[in-house]
C-alpha cells in the first residue's frame, strides 16, 4: 500500500514539505469573528499564475502554523479552495489542493466519529466534533481539471472541515453554545503561545513575510 497520496493519486516518494511551500510567502491567518470566515466564498473561475501563487503561499502558511489543512479565506481570500497535508488513521499521508470543493452527502448508516478538532483560525482551542468516518470531495485542480479525493478517519475530518470553510462555516458553528464559549476561552488562554510557536516556525522554515503572522487585533 502506498504511504503517500498526492492529489488523490499514489506516489512512490514525496518530500517532507510540498514543493509549493518553497515558492510561497507566509500570509496572516484570519481569526474567528472576521467577516471573510463567516460568509460563503466565491467560485474560482480564473486558473493561472495568480491562483498557483496563492496555493504556494497557503502551503507555506499551513506548515508554519503546523496545520493539516488551510482554506483560502483563512488567509483573507474569499475563494473556494483549500490545501492539505494530512494523515489518515492508517498513517497514510495525503497532500494536495482542491478548487471549488463539493463534499458528497454522507450515505445512510455512515459512522459518525466524535473526536477532537481544532482550527488555525481558532488558535489554541480543541473541541470534540462529530464527523463522518469517510468523506468524498469533488472539485478541480489548479489547472481546472476534474478531481476526486477520498479520505477516511482523520483525513475525512480534514476534508469536511476545510470544505465547511469554503461555505462560510467554522467548526464552532457545529458546537452547542456552551461548548463554543469553552472553545473561545481556550483560545484566549493559549493564543499568545500559539503565535509565538508560529513565529518560531516561520524562522525555521525561512518563510518570507513572517512579520504578518501576528494578528492585527484580538478576535471578536
Amino acid at each position: 500500500m502506498p504511504r503517500v497520496f498526492v492529489q488523490g493519486s499514489p506516489a512512490d516518494h514525496y518530500p517532507r514539505h510540498a514543493p509549493e511551500a518553497g515558492r510561497g510567502a507566509v500570509r496572516r491567518i484570519t481569526e474567528v469573528g472576521e467577516e471573510v470566515l463567516h460568509k460563503p466564498c466565491r467560485d474560482v473561475t480564473e486558473f493561472g499564475p495568480d491562483l498557483a501563487a496563492l496555493i504556494d503561499d497557503m502551503f507555506l502558511t499551513m506548515y508554519v502554523a503546523e496545520g493539516a489543512g488551510l482554506a483560502a479565506n483563512q488567509v483573507g481570500v474569499d475563494l473556494r479552495l483549500f490545501v492539505y497535508d494530512c494523515p489518515d488513521d492508517d498513517g497514510i499521508r495525503h497532500v494536495g489542493h482542491i478548487i471549488n470543493p463539493v463534499l458528497e452527502s454522507a450515505s445512510a448508516g455512515r459512522r459518525l466519529i466524535d473526536e477532537g478538532e481544532g482550527c488555525l483560525s481558532v488558535p489554541g482551542a480543541v473541541m470534540a466534533v462529530p464527523r463522518p468516518d469517510r468523506a468524498v470531495v469533488r472539485g478541480q485542480d489548479k489547472d481546472g481539471r476534474p478531481l476526486v479525493v477520498e479520505g477516511t478517519g482523520y483525513f475525512a475530518r480534514c476534508l469536511a472541515h476545510e470544505t465547511d470553510h469554503t461555505q462560510g462555516y467554522i467548526y464552532l458553528d457545529r458546537l452547542a453554545k456552551r461548548d463554543k464559549k469553552d472553545a473561545l476561552r481556550q483560545m484566549a488562554a493559549r493564543r499568545d503561545e500559539v503565535f509565538a510557536r508560529r513565529a518560531a516556525r516561520a524562522e525555521e522554515l525561512g518563510g518570507r513575510g513572517a512579520g504578518t503572522l501576528r494578528s492585527r487585533g484580538p478576535a471578536r
